[in-house]
């Protein structure tokens, strides 16, 4: 998700977003230590994503 795509969105879709990245960030990790990752390089991107997301939550919130 674009961080623009990202800052036309509500608070409560926001952290809706961040509650779901989590989740895939859960998966992925487990899939890494397991052996089976598809794709290595999605663990980091799903970070900056959670990062980039909790960021525009405290940007609403500070506003």
């Amino acid at each position: 998700m674009k961080p623009n795509e990202a800052r036309n969105l509500t608070t409560e879709e926001i952290r809706l977003e961040i509650v779901a990245r989590r989740e895939e960030l859960l998966d992925l990790r487990f899939q890494a230590s397991v052996g089976q990752a598809g794709n290595p390089r999605r663990i980091r991107e799903a970070k900056r994503e959670i990062a980039r997301l909790l960021t525009i939550a405290a940007e609403k919130e500070n506003a």
